[in-house]
């Protein structure tokens, strides 16, 4: 006869015995599994370049971060970065890494510093969010929550539309959250709008807990970084700080999500330029 309760103890029973043989990683729990996808676009100098990697590299060996990572249930989390620009550029910084210490966190760092970088052309959001999905797909880790943290100092204007890659990503149980880089300056001016925290805020995030933190001048930016890591490895944000924007529901007139797109076939129909 046919039962079902000692099949469910067979295969349960079997797994166990399996469990030693998987590697180890792909047991590991953590509180949360984080993409840092970091723009590399031509837009930004060269010297910005540095600051954006300087400021990442203080911000994730920062003590306030290891804090907030020994405060979790598991008291660890997994992280790995890569840099993105258009839509087939994204070439990874450092591998997916367990943090749970100091010395943890500045080996990353130190990582993140010994890389070099150098500017892409164009700026594909979308092949971003894709590229940092498919990288938490295949994550080999038990984890409670997790996030793709993208940065950025421009509109998507390459690949598909932002809001589908979003949308994709979100209904996998992603949370997008978002780092617009407001700076003046650099070789992409014509590439910027003005409201980009708008932008990243109605387009770029989504998910429980999803919130944008602006950056206005270079100076903010290791902060920015250092905060919004916390916010995310906390997964909750207890009060509203200075310049953070959460996603929410809202009545306002609809916004153009496909504004750098048009920049963009403007500026070619103009100058037959393809930057």
């Amino acid at each position: 006869m046919w039962r079902p309760h000692r099949f469910r103890f067979l295969v349960g029973a079997a797994l166990l015995l399996l469990a030693p043989l998987l590697p180890a990683s792909a047991q590991e729990r953590v509180d949360v599994a984080l993409v840092l996808a970091v723009d590399v676009s031509r837009s930004m100098s060269p010297e910005e370049l540095q600051i954006q990697r300087q400021g990442y590299a203080a911000a994730i060996a920062s003590p306030e971060v290891v804090r907030a990572i020994n405060l979790g249930e598991h008291r660890r989390i997994a992280l790995m970065m890569f840099e993105w620009a258009n839509e087939s550029h994204a070439r990874e910084i450092v591998p997916w890494s367990v943090i749970e210490t100091q010395a943890d966190a500045q080996a990353f760092a130190d990582k993140v510093l010994e890389d070099t970088t150098y500017g892409q052309r164009r700026t594909s959001i979308s092949g971003a969010i894709r590229y940092a999905s498919k990288l938490l797909d295949e994550a080999p880790y038990v984890a409670t929550r997790r996030v793709i943290d993208i940065s950025g100092d421009g509109p998507n204007n390459q690949g598909s539309p932002v809001t589908l890659a979003r949308d994709a990503a979100v209904d996998r149980g992603y949370v997008i959250n978002g780092l617009p880089l407001m700076t003046k300056g650099g070789i992409g001016f014509q590439f910027n709008i003005p409201d980009l925290d708008v932008y990243y805020r109605r387009c770029v995030i989504g998910g429980p807990t999803s919130f944008v933190i602006p950056v206005i001048e270079w100076a903010q930016f290791p902060d920015a970084v250092r905060r919004k890591l916390i916010l995310e490895i906390g997964g909750r944000m207890p009060y509203q700080p200075p310049r953070v924007m959460k996603a929410q529901i809202t009545f306002e007139e609809p916004y153009d999500c496909l504004v750098g797109e048009k920049i963009w076939r403007r500026l070619r129909e103009q100058y037959f330029w393809d930057p």
